[in-house]
């Protein structure tokens, strides 16, 4: 049977061990700025998909996405120290965009406001262009043909 709780434990527990390895075991001082941003275990604690971003240039995350794929074992191992099961899970590192899509869709954001703004402004200084009311509407009773 699956449990998914111990699972959601055991990616929270893994997400602490990997940015503490990444902090004290990789002794790359090329290793920018990397933040741990999720993990997924799969139900049968064999498998760890951890999602990280890295702060800084192209070049700076390329580097350090290198020296991460490097440095797998080491981590991999440092997380097998730090956890009460049998078997330690495998790891894959997978650069994380919601960052960097979120960032995209916040500026998406402000122009949709922007012109909204621009919009209103327009609008108050508008006037109909044609009658006031374009319908037609029912006859009243007082109204001639």
């Amino acid at each position: 049977m699956v449990d998914h709780a111990r699972a959601r434990k055991l990616a929270e527990r893994i997400k602490v061990l990997v940015a503490e390895a990444l902090e004290r075991a990789v002794k790359d001082p090329d290793l920018g700025f990397v933040t741990i941003t999720d993990v997924k275990v799969t139900p049968d604690l064999q498998h760890a998909k951890i999602f990280y971003t890295v702060f800084g240039t192209e070049a700076e995350k390329q580097q350090s996405t290198e020296i991460i794929e490097n440095n797998k074992g080491l981590i991999r191992r440092e997380v097998g120290r730090g956890l009460s099961i049998r078997l330690t899970p495998t790891v894959e590192f997978v650069s994380d965009d919601i960052p960097v899509i979120a960032a995209h869709l916040n500026d998406l954001l402000t122009e949709a406001k922007n012109r909204d703004a621009e919009v209103k402004e327009l609008a108050k200084n508008s006037e109909f262009a044609g009658e006031a009311n374009p319908y037609k509407e029912p006859k009243t009773q007082g109204e001639d043909d």
